[in-house]
C-alpha cells in the first residue's frame, strides 16, 4: 500500500513541476565572435563552453597563440550563454544573439 502511494505521489509531483508555458520556451540562438589578435590560449572558453562549440583553431595569431573556432558542424550549437564573454581574460572572445528568420521578416543579416 505504501508503495502505490509513493507512485501517485511521484506522478503527481511530476506533473505539478512542469511550467505551464513549456511549449512556447525556447532556447535562445548565439553566434561566437573572436578578436583573434587578442587570443592568448588560456583554454578557458573551449573547456568550460556547456555546449561544447569551441576548439582551437589550426592558424595561429600574431602572438603564437592557436585561437578558438567554431568547431565544424556546431555552428547552431551556441545558445548564446555568454559564459566564453565572462570567462575570457583578454576579452577575445564574445556571443551575440541570433534572431530567427520568422522574427526577421526578411531583414538581412548585417555583421
Amino acid at each position: 500500500m505504501a508503495s502505490l502511494e509513493f507512485q501517485l505521489t511521484k506522478s503527481v509531483a511530476k506533473v505539478a513541476r512542469q511550467p505551464m508555458d513549456l511549449p512556447l520556451a525556447q532556447v535562445p540562438l548565439g553566434r561566437v565572435h573572436v578578436i583573434a589578435e587578442r587570443c592568448k590560449q588560456c583554454d578557458f572558453c573551449i573547456s568550460y563552453c556547456p555546449t561544447d562549440v569551441l576548439s582551437y583553431s589550426d592558424d595561429i595569431n600574431a602572438k603564437g597563440y592557436h585561437y578558438p573556432i567554431v568547431s565544424e558542424g556546431k555552428e547552431s550549437a551556441c545558445v548564446h550563454c555568454g559564459f566564453c564573454d565572462l570567462i575570457c581574460p583578454e576579452l577575445a572572445i564574445y556571443t551575440t544573439e541570433v534572431v530567427d528568420e520568422e522574427d526577421t521578416q526578411g531583414e538581412p543579416d548585417v555583421g
